[in-house]
C-alpha cells in the first residue's frame, strides 16, 4: 500500500509538472544542508544508476532525436553530481578524522575495496580515469557536437527546399511536411544544445581535480591542525576519503561523457548501436578470416601467450565460416526469390499503377532559379504563385489548380518552362540576381543590360542590375523581380488555358458549392435537364471567350431554362451569355454606359449568313479569300480600337457570334465578340468602324 501511495504521488507530481522545479530545489539545498552518510549512500548509488540507464538508453535509441532531451539530463546529472561533491567534502572535512567510513559505505568502498586501500594508486586511477574523460571523451565529443551543429545548421535551407519541393510536388501532405520541417528545425536545435552541454561536462571534470586537491590539503590542515592526528594518519583517512568521493562522482561522469560522445555519433537509422555494429563491423567475413590468420600466427611464435593467441584465432576462424555460410545461404535463397519474382513478373499483366500521371499545371526550373524558390534564401516565387492562384480563382470562379514545381537539369541554368497536362506551352531564360525593366511604350532613355521580351506579353525589356532600378523609373520603364517575371507569365499561359484547366472534378465542385444555398437548383439541374458533360462544355466555352464563371447560379437557372429545348452546348452558351450581359459588359467597359463597337457591313453579314446555312446542309464553307481579308482588316481595326485606350469590340447578330469567336480568336486574342442582344436594354452603344465594303469584290 505505502508503495501504491508513493507511486501516486509521483504521478501527481509529473502531472502538475512540480517534479522537476523540485529535483532542482533539492539538488542546490544539497550544497548547503549537511547530510548524514547514509542520505550520501543512497544518492551516490542513484548517481551511478541514472548514469547507466541514460547509457544504455543511448545504446538503444535508433536515432539522436528519439533522446532529444539527453542534453538537459545531461546537464541535470552534472548539477547532481556537482551537489554531491559538495555535501560529500562537507562530511568529509568535518568527519574524516573518525576514520575512512565517516563520509558513507559507498565512498568507503571506493577508496578501499576499488584501489585496494593505497591512496597512491588511488590517486593514480583518479587521475587516469580524469585523464580519459577530459582529455579523450569530452574533448572529442564537445567536438563532434560543434561540427555536427555547423554541419545541420548549413544544410536547413536545402532540407527545407527538399520538403517544399516534396510537398509541391505531391510527394508528402501538408501534415508530413510540417512533421518533418520540426524535425529539422529539431535537429539543429539538439546539436547546437550537445554543443553547449558538452561544456558543462568538461568543466565537471575540471571541477573534480580541483576538488581532489582541496580535500586533500584542506583534510590534512584539518586534521593535523584541529584534530592532533599524525602526518601519516591525517593523509590515510583523508586521501581515502577524498579519491573514493572522486571515484564514486567521475566513474559516472565518464560514463555520461561516453553516452554523450555515443549520440552525437550515431547516424539515424531504424537499428539500435548494438544491431548497427552486429551488422557493419562482423559483416566481412574476409576482414575476420585475415585476423585469425595474423593472431594465429603470432600465436605460433615462441614466447607468446600461445594459447590465448591460437584460442582467440580459432574464434575469429569459426566466426568468419559461419558469416560466410550464411551469407551465401541468403545470396542463393534471394536469387531463387529473384527469379521466382522475375518469371511472376513476366507472366503478370501490365496494371494501371505502370501509367505515370502527368500534373495539370507544372513549372520546371534550372539550378539557378532553385534559389528563388527557398524562402529562407529570399526566395518570392513561392508566395507569388501561390498569389497568383488565388487572384486567378477568385476571378474565374474555380479553384485553380496546384503548380508542381521540380528541377530539370536538362534546362538551361537560369531557364524554366510552365506545362500544362505535361505538354510545354511557355518557357524563358532569365537571371536571377537581375530585374527586368520593360517598356510599357514609351520611355525617355535607353538603359544598358541584356536586351530581351518581356516573357508573357512580348514586350521589349531589358535585364538590369538592381542598382539601376531607380534610373530605369525615372525614364519610364516597368521594373519588376524575377519572381514577378515568372509569377506573370504563369498567370498569363493560367488564364489563357483556363479552359482546359477546368475538368468533370471542379465543375462537380462547383455544384457541391452552388448546392448549399441552392439545393433544388441543383438536384433538378444534373443529371435530370442536362447532364455534366454538356454542363462542362458550357462552362469551358465561357472560360474560352474569357467570361468567368463565378455566377453559377445565374448559369445554373439559365440551363435549367433552356436544358428541355436543347443539349447542344454552343445554344445553351448562347442563352447563357444573355444572361450575363451585364457582367460581359462591366468586364468589356466597366462602368460607362457607351460601349465602342466595330460592326460588320450587311452584305458581308448576309454572305456569311449564306456560308452558316450552306455548311448546314452539307455544301462549302467559307472562301479563304474573305477570311484573309476579314482577319486583316479587323486586326487593323482593332489595333486603331486598342490604341485610343479603348478595348476591341465586334458587334454582330447572334447567328454569327460564335463562328466568329473561333475564326477571330486565335489571331486576336484581344478582340471580344458580342452579339446584339448581349447589350444591355440600359447601355448606348457606338459604331466606330465597319467591316465588309472591301470584301464584296473579294466575295
Amino acid at each position: 500500500m505505502q508503495t501504491q501511495a508513493l507511486m501516486g504521488n509521483l504521478k501527481t507530481l509529473h502531472r502538475s509538472g512540480l517534479g522537476t522545479p523540485i529535483l532542482l530545489v533539492v539538488m542546490l539545498s544539497m550544497m548547503v544542508l549537511p547530510l548524514p552518510p547514509v542520505a550520501l549512500d543512497v544518492l551516490f548509488t542513484f548517481n551511478i544508476a541514472i548514469a547507466l540507464m541514460v547509457i544504455l538508453v543511448v545504446l538503444y535509441t535508433h536515432r539522436p532525436l528519439d533522446f532529444a532531451v539527453f542534453p538537459t539530463v545531461l546537464l541535470v546529472a552534472t548539477l547532481l553530481r556537482l551537489s554531491l561533491n559538495v555535501a560529500s567534502t562537507r562530511v568529509v572535512l568535518l568527519e574524516g578524522h573518525n576514520g575512512t567510513d565517516a563520509a558513507g559505505k559507498v565512498i568507503q568502498a571506493f577508496g578501499e575495496f576499488v584501489v585496494g586501500g593505497n591512496y597512491a594508486v588511488g590517486l593514480i586511477v583518479f587521475a587516469i580515469i580524469t585523464i580519459i574523460n577530459f582529455v579523450v571523451v569530452t574533448k572529442g565529443a564537445g567536438r563532434i557536437s560543434e561540427v555536427s551543429a555547423r554541419f545541420t545548421l548549413d544544410a536547413m535551407p536545402g532540407k527545407q527546399m527538399a520538403v517544399d519541393a516534396d510537398l509541391n510536388s505531391g510527394l508528402v501532405t501538408q501534415d508530413q511536411a510540417r512533421a518533418r520541417r520540426e524535425e529539422i528545425a529539431s535537429e539543429a536545435d539538439f546539436y547546437g544544445s550537445m554543443d553547449g552541454a558538452s561544456k558543462f561536462v568538461r568543466g565537471d571534470a575540471i571541477a573534480g581535480i580541483l576538488i581532489l586537491v582541496i580535500n586533500v590539503v584542506g583534510g590534512l590542515a584539518i586534521g593535523m591542525a584541529q584534530h592532533d592526528l599524525t602526518f601519516s594518519q591525517a593523509s590515510h583517512n583523508y586521501a581515502l576519503l577524498t579519491i573514493g568521493d572522486g571515484l564514486v562522482a567521475q566513474i559516472p561522469s565518464l560514463v555520461l561523457s561516453t553516452a554523450a560522445a555515443i549520440i552525437v555519433t550515431r547516424v539515424a537509422a531504424a537499428k539500435d548501436m548494438g544491431q548497427q555494429i552486429s551488422d557493419q563491423l562482423f559483416n566481412s567475413p574476409k576482414a575476420l578470416a585475415v585476423t585469425a590468420l595474423i593472431i594465429g600466427t603470432l600465436g605460433l611464435v615462441p614466447g607468446m601467450p600461445n594459447f590465448v593467441f591460437l584460442m582467440l584465432a580459432l574464434i575469429f576462424g569459426v566466426g568468419a565460416w559461419l558469416i560466410y555460410s550464411k551469407q551465401q545461404k541468403n545470396t542463393a535463397e534471394a536469387e531463387q526469390e529473384e527469379e521466382v519474382a522475375t518469371q511472376e513478373a513476366s507472366e503478370a499483366d501490365l496494371s494501371w499503377e505502370e501509367v505515370a500521371q502527368v500534373d495539370t499545371v507544372g513549372l520546371e526550373v534550372g539550378y539557378r532559379l532553385i534559389p528563388l524558390l527557398d524562402k529562407d534564401q529570399g526566395g518570392q516565387l513561392m508566395a507569388r504563385i501561390k498569389g497568383v492562384r488565388r487572384k486567378l480563382s477568385q476571378e474565374l470562379g474555380f479553384l485553380v489548380p496546384a503548380v508542381h514545381i521540380r528541377d530539370n537539369l536538362e534546362l538551361a541554368p537560369g531557364a524554366y518552362r510552365i506545362t500544362l497536362m505535361g505538354v510545354p506551352v511557355g518557357e524563358a531564360e532569365v537571371y536571377p540576381d537581375r530585374e527586368l525593366a520593360i517598356n510599357p511604350g514609351q520611355v525617355y532613355g535607353e538603359l544598358k543590360g541584356v536586351q530581351t521580351r518581356d516573357p508573357a506579353f512580348g514586350l521589349d525589356a531589358v535585364w538590369i542590375n538592381s542598382s539601376q532600378r531607380d534610373e530605369a523609373q525615372a525614364l519610364g520603364y516597368t521594373v519588376v523581380d524575377t519572381s514577378t517575371v515568372i509569377a506573370t507569365h504563369l498567370s498569363h499561359l493560367l488564364q489563357q488555358h483556363a479552359h482546359e484547366l477546368l475538368g468533370y472534378e471542379e465543375v462537380q465542385q462547383l455544384l457541391e458549392l452552388l448546392s448549399r444555398n441552392s439545393p433544388k437548383l441543383v438536384e433538378d439541374l444534373v443529371p435530370k435537364l442536362i447532364p455534366l458533360g454538356a454542363l462542362l462544355k458550357v462552362l469551358q466555352n465561357l472560360l474560352w471567350e474569357g467570361v468567368p464563371i463565378r455566377d453559377m447560379r445565374t448559369i445554373a437557372e439559365t440551363l435549367a431554362e433552356h436544358g428541355r429545348e436543347s443539349q447542344n452546348p454552343d445554344t445553351l452558351t448562347a442563352a447563357v451569355r444573355r444572361a450575363l450581359s451585364r457582367q460581359i459588359f462591366q468586364q468589356i467597359n466597366g462602368m460607362h454606359d457607351e460601349l465602342k463597337v466595330i460592326t460588320l457591313d450587311p452584305q458581308l453579314e448576309q454572305i456569311l449568313q449564306q456560308t452558316i446555312q450552306g455548311a448546314q446542309e452539307g455544301g462549302m464553307g467559307m472562301e479563304p479569300g474573305i477570311v484573309d481579308r476579314l482577319m486583316t482588316d479587323m486586326k487593323e481595326m482593332a489595333q486603331k480600337q486598342e490604341m485610343t485606350g479603348e478595348s476591341a469590340v465586334l458587334l454582330v447578330s447572334p447567328t454569327l457570334r460564335a463562328l466568329l469567336s473561333r475564326l477571330l480568336r486565335s489571331a486576336l486574342p484581344s478582340l471580344n465578340v458580342i452579339s446584339y442582344d448581349e447589350v444591355p436594354d440600359s447601355k448606348q452603344i457606338l459604331v466606330t468602324g465597319n467591316v465588309g465594303r472591301q470584301l464584296e469584290q473579294a466575295g
